[in-house]
């Protein structure tokens, strides 16, 4: 028999933001990938390919910045989806330092026919959440992940 200080509170997710926002991303992270089906692409990677093709060939560090990531960590997302021939980097035309990405023409496939399944995820999630609390959701969520709230917080984002 398992005693009391074996089996999780949930007092811990209703006191500690981050640790209510990580377990929520990670069962959000599990229904979407669902919906990914059998594409073999992760939810971060769909994001990934709709954020490059929504920026229209963005350098590395505004991806990066973008997506709320560093830059190795970016990286290591990019690889297979450059391995498979769904992204491509080159060099900038103005500053061949600095790295660009764009979609592959069968980047913008993929792209494109995981919307759908996207979409299919996304309108459950509105219909168990609500919309209205869904869209009111998302305007939190995108205003935590900006520089805005990381200033106010206390970082030097």
């Amino acid at each position: 028999m398992a005693n009391d200080n074996d089996k999780p509170t949930d007092s811990l997710w209703l006191h500690c933001s981050n640790t209510a926002v990580r377990r929520a991303s990670r069962q959000l992270n599990q229904l979407y990938e669902d919906a990914m089906g059998d594409t073999g692409l992760k939810g971060t990677q769909f994001s990934l390919l709709s954020q490059i093709g929504y920026s229209n060939e963005p350098s590395l560090k505004v991806l990066a910045e973008t997506m709320v990531m560093d830059l190795s960590a970016l990286g290591h997302t990019l690889k297979p989806l450059i391995r498979d021939g769904l992204v491509e980097l080159f060099p900038d035309t103005k500053d061949k330092r600095v790295k660009r990405v764009r979609l592959t023409d069968a980047g913008a496939a993929a792209q494109h026919d995981l919307v759908a399944r996207w979409r299919v995820a996304q309108d459950r999630f509105d219909a168990a959440f609500g919309k209205e609390k869904s869209d009111e959701l998302r305007r939190t969520l995108a205003f935590i992940s900006s520089p805005e709230f990381a200033k106010a917080f206390g970082n030097k984002g």
